[in-house]
């Protein structure tokens, strides 16, 4: 995909937001089971190395993860940031697979790791929507391929994140919200905003220290996510009325 060209906007933000916001509407996150499904560590669920050894258990893992998700609603967090489409040009960068930002209302969202509600062919890579609907040995794509979740497993390479950057490089302001910026690549998208942007990161801990130019808010998405949008649309009203 052809990068967008990063010019610099003062009605931009970009939100940058990772798996603390959806275990918030009850989604569990890897770090919560010990990295572990059923004694299965990550290696075995989320990797090609896991799909080649046992796809049988990926896809149940992953049909699990879409129901729970399909069942979860979308917090406050959520509601939130996509009231900032009222007054600002928004997007939304998340590293979690889950709608739950769609269906709280945001309309543009890069999922740098996948997306659950799409299913893709293991060769051909032609993607179809699925929805909640599970995925089953000898379901095939329209070209031939058994069909594998569309998520971006450990040792492939993430989605969108030329466009991701460049939109977080155009940004008068940065929200960084539910990941404790330790996966990478996608936690070094923060590096590319503007010196000048106002940047604010909300998590209840850090793998290390805040990047530096951030406003660190130690709290819960849910709490401090609905207070840092209203001052930003108090702020967006008044340099508009001025």
């Amino acid at each position: 995909m052809t990068p967008v060209k990063a010019v610099p906007s003062p009605r931009k933000i970009v939100v940058f937001s990772g798996s603390g916001v959806s275990a918030e509407s009850g989604l569990p996150t890897f770090r919560e089971a010990g990295g572990l499904w059923r004694q299965y560590a990550w290696e075995e669920v989320a990797s090609p190395q896991g799909w080649q050894k046992h796809p049988e258990v990926v896809l149940e893992f992953y049909n699990e993860r879409r129901r729970l998700a399909a069942d979860a609603q979308p917090n406050a967090a959520h509601r939130a940031i996509a009231e900032l489409e009222r007054d600002f040009d928004v997007v939304v960068v998340t590293q979690n697979v889950d709608d739950l930002h769609e269906r709280a209302g945001s309309t543009r969202v890069l999922h740098v790791h996948g997306e659950l509600v799409f299913a893709k062919g293991e060769h051909s890579g032609l993607r179809q929507r699925i929805g909640a609907a599970p995925i089953r040995m000898g379901q095939l794509c329209p070209q031939g391929s058994q069909l594998r979740p569309d998520i971006v497993w450990f040792g492939e390479s993430i989605e969108h994140y030329d466009e991701a950057q460049a939109h977080v490089a155009s940004a008068a302001r940065l929200l960084v919200v539910g990941t404790s910026l330790s996966v990478f690549p996608a936690a070094s998208l923060v590096h590319a905003a503007p010196a000048s942007a106002d940047k604010v990161l909300i998590a209840p801990e850090l793998d290390g220290a805040a990047p530096q130019g951030f406003e660190w808010l130690r709290g819960k998405a849910t709490e401090c996510v609905p207070q840092v949008v209203a001052r930003w649309l108090e702020a967006g009203t008044t340099s508009a009325g001025t």
